[in-house]
């Protein structure tokens, strides 16, 4: 089985999910960019993007990290720490 959560590859998937949900391309979303503030995401499109990290890296993303989810850097981080958390 192929490391699906190596740093490259967790940002590259989660910023192409997050570009596709925003209708943009993924190389013109900034890392540190606010969803909702910079991006102009709405709480429906962030539901999405949860529910496809949640899908494709089989996690459950605690309720409570969720306020944390606001921008690519910081969701990215998050991700990372519960894949290996979940590995060990």
């Amino acid at each position: 089985m192929p490391n699906a959560s190596s740093k490259d590859d967790v940002e590259r998937d989660i910023r192409e999910l997050v570009a596709t949900i925003l209708e943009s391309e993924p190389g013109s979303i900034d890392g540190n960019a606010n969803f909702v503030k910079d991006l102009g995401m709405d709480s429906m499109m962030a539901l999405e993007i949860l529910a496809g990290i949640e899908k494709k890296y089989r996690i459950a993303i605690p309720e409570d990290t969720l306020p944390k989810f606001t921008s690519l850097n910081q969701t990215v981080s998050i991700v990372k720490g519960i894949l290996a958390n979940k590995k060990s």
